[in-house]
């Protein structure tokens, strides 16, 4: 049996419930639950942090505030459980193997519109709320991390100079990745992201190993 995370209504008083079903053993809806959800990354999308409310999300999910009350505690504990769904806690994706899954990985994500919204109006709100800003930059931490994996692999296969800092190849590819969300236009393709990712791998040194079967990189850069 699994139980959801604590949660304190309107009134202050504390409740715990399982899964699929409310603290008075009625059986919790499954859709209404989705339906917040996505109404939390449409609303904050939209609005921004700051102008976000459980008022709008419930009006955007089309249900009463008590619905959303029932299941969040407050504004923080809702945006964090949209936070975590969006990006995945851990990440939804596969394990990340090599850098070929690196860009697509990447060059999906900045191929959504919706995402790279999101992504901004929550590095907008860092300073807004601490709380949401702490599991953000721990989201991103998880993310960073498997790509560092990434990077090391392709370094010990000599796809990198043996004299790089992965750390600082990394930043910088995260840079050149966080510069495209904010000075290119939404509609940028998957193809246009990849592009510039593969550009910016290049220039930092990055030439993809040879397969051993045909002589030629797995991917064409």
């Amino acid at each position: 049996m699994e139980f959801d995370q604590s949660e304190r209504g309107r009134n202050g008083a504390i409740v715990t419930g399982v899964i699929g079903q409310s603290s008075a053993g009625r059986p919790r809806s499954i859709e209404a639950d989705q339906t917040i959800i996505q109404a939390v990354g449409d609303v904050l999308v939209d609005r921004g942090i700051e102008a976000t409310s459980i008022a709008q999300v419930a009006r955007s999910a089309g249900v009463t505030r008590a619905t959303v009350y029932r299941r969040y505690a407050d504004k923080t504990t809702l945006l964090v459980a949209g936070l975590r769904t969006s990006f995945g806690d851990p990440p939804n994706s596969p394990v990340i193997r090599d850098m070929e899954d690196l860009v697509e990985e990447w060059a999906t994500a900045a191929s959504q519109a919706r995402v790279r919204k999101l992504v901004r109006r929550l590095y907008d709100a860092r300073d807004a709320d601490p709380q949401l800003a702490g599991a953000y930059e721990r989201v991103l931490r998880r993310f960073g991390d498997r790509a560092r994996r990434a990077l090391k692999a392709a370094q010990q296969a000599g796809e990198f100079p043996a004299h790089a800092e992965v750390d600082i190849v990394l930043d910088l590819l995260l840079g050149a990745f966080w510069q495209h969300l904010i000075t290119r236009p939404d509609t940028a393709s998957r193809t246009e992201v990849e592009a510039c990712l593969r550009g910016v791998l290049r220039q930092l040194g990055h030439r993809p190993q040879l397969s051993a079967d045909s002589g030629t990189a797995r991917t064409t850069w």
